[in-house]
């Protein structure tokens, strides 16, 4: 069960308190995405963010994979389920610039301010996900947590405003989404022609069947 959570307060470290965190987030580490601590106390590492999006993407690019729609030199398409992108951070950088990272590797042309990011955790039989600040640290939030990603993972939604704001993209994202929905609803449509026609078939050789002249 996925469970919304209040944002918890921040605690501040002290220069030693970080240093003792790095030493045991390292030495816990599985994958080798070890932390750096830098001399002026700032550090840098790793973070996977998995991307949740339920609506296409508009990405600058003439070559993309899966289902798409082309204008001119931008793509619209859906990012595969459960797909996950790791970057290199420090510190300092904030919820709204690991956000802007992302989006930038993926050469997404999207407005960042679509898009959240939540932090997932598990505790006992519950899944608690809360959506981040943008002034947070992603960071410093994964060598508190520990490198285990079954205590805390990071994840990429669209912002839940209730109803979809059209008027936040653009005329060729639009027109992109409506080619999408096109070709999905003909798809949809053969589906169904194809299952009715099944019963249809099923129905007239029962009847032809009862209806036999004796």
């Amino acid at each position: 069960q996925d469970v919304q959570k209040e944002s918890e307060p921040h605690v501040y470290l002290s220069k030693e308190e970080v240093k003792e965190k790095i030493e045991s987030y390292n030495s816990s580490v599985t994958d080798k995405l070890k932390m750096t601590l830098n001399a002026n106390g700032i550090y840098t590492g790793f973070i996977k963010v998995q991307m949740e999006l339920c609506r296409p993407i508009t990405v600058q690019s003439s070559q993309s994979q899966g289902r798409c729609a082309h204008s001119n030199n931008e793509t619209a398409f859906y990012l595969p389920d459960g797909c996950v992108n790791t970057l290199h951070i420090s510190s300092t950088n904030t919820v709204r610039e690991v956000i802007e990272a992302l989006l930038k590797k993926f050469f997404v042309a999207d407005n960042p301010a679509k898009f959240a990011l939540y932090k997932r955790c598990h505790k006992e039989d519950q899944v608690y996900t809360c959506k981040l600040s943008d002034r947070e640290h992603p960071l410093y939030l994964r060598l508190v947590a520990g490198p285990r990603t079954e205590m805390l993972s990071f994840v990429l939604r669209e912002h839940e405003t209730g109803e979809v704001m059209w008027e936040a993209f653009t005329i060729p994202e639009l027109q992109n989404f409506l080619r999408i929905l096109d070709k999905e609803e003909n798809e949809q449509l053969q589906i169904l022609k194809k299952r009715y026609a099944a019963y249809r078939d099923k129905l007239e050789e029962a009847l032809s069947g009862v209806w036999k002249p004796g």
